[in-house]
């Protein structure tokens, strides 16, 4: 069971990650499966399933929360935001979804992050081609013909605008999957990000580590092959290139570890772990009380 589980994974993954056919994906689950019915069973189990494992309540009364729609970059711009109720000046993280959008596992997400004493705000970096549909391939199809560069402007375009609201506001970041990668891109593209983390993200060009400033923790899972291949050596070339960079690889999870809402990933202790840490780690580079 372990060997199938394992397999059928990895089969998911290049499905979603490398954008393969759905046919294909389909023939060789049933394939390894035995059967339409246990394949669909597996996938089942592999998928998120948006709406499940939600934690935090979005009528949680210690909390302000707000979806909002206008334009960064002179684009369209959509972006769920959560915070303490109360008022106080809290330091900013923005939470970067996965390649299925702005779900309400990242809405959930962003409102954890809130709980733990931040402004969060999760945009909806697919607003642009008209938002985050319910459809998850299409999703997928959608992030894979992103605007790249627009979607940095406009992470970019929603920190400097906290920044400009309180003088000396530090800002952080955290991302999964796709956007566990966007955020070491976010880090080389914008030099006034105080810290960010990274959930299992592949990561750019080595050579680029000088150009960071950001403080970066890279929370990854040791089955994650795919992904470790440029996590790893970016880790090692932030730490020679003397900038502040934790890598944590999570023995025995696989990539995806930290979403609960994917039963045959989740990983109930790495996750705790994972999420302690990144809360620790946030709450120290910008110093919040």
């Amino acid at each position: 069971m372990s060997d199938l589980r394992a397999r059928a994974i990895a089969l998911y993954d290049a499905f979603t990650h490398e954008h393969r056919d759905r046919r294909a994906f389909m023939a060789e689950m049933v394939a390894l499966a035995g059967s339409v019915a246990a394949a669909e069973a597996l996938i089942a189990g592999i998928a998120a399933s948006p709406a499940a494992a939600q934690q935090v309540a979005p009528g949680d009364t210690r909390l302000d929360t707000a979806k909002t729609s206008g334009a960064e970059a002179g684009h369209p711009a959509t972006a769920y935001f959560a915070a303490p109720k109360g008022g106080r000046a809290l330091p900013l993280v923005l939470v970067i979804h996965e390649n299925r959008g702005l779900t309400p596992h990242i809405e959930d997400i962003a409102r954890r992050v809130a709980l733990a004493g931040f402004r969060a705000i999760a945009p909806d970096l697919l607003a642009p081609q008209g938002g985050t549909p319910t459809d998850e391939d299409k999703a997928r199809a959608m992030i894979g013909t992103i605007d790249y560069d627009l979607a940095l402007a406009q992470a970019k375009a929603f920190l400097a605008k906290a920044r400009g609201e309180r003088k000396g506001l530090r800002t952080g970041v955290v991302g999964f999957c796709w956007g566990g990668a966007f955020v070491n891109r976010l880090a080389v593209a914008d030099p006034l990000l105080t810290a960010g983390v990274s959930y299992y993200g592949p990561a750019p060009d080595p050579a680029e580590a000088p150009r960071v400033r950001t403080a970066l923790m890279l929370q990854l899972a040791e089955k994650d092959a795919r992904v470790n291949a440029t996590a790893l050596p970016w880790g090692e070339a932030l730490r020679k290139a003397g900038k502040t960079a934790t890598t944590h690889v999570y023995p025995g999870v696989d990539h995806a570890f930290n979403n609960d809402t994917s039963a045959m990933r989740y990983n109930a202790a790495a996750a705790k772990l994972s999420w302690d840490r990144t809360i620790a780690f946030l709450r120290n580079e910008l110093d919040a009380k």
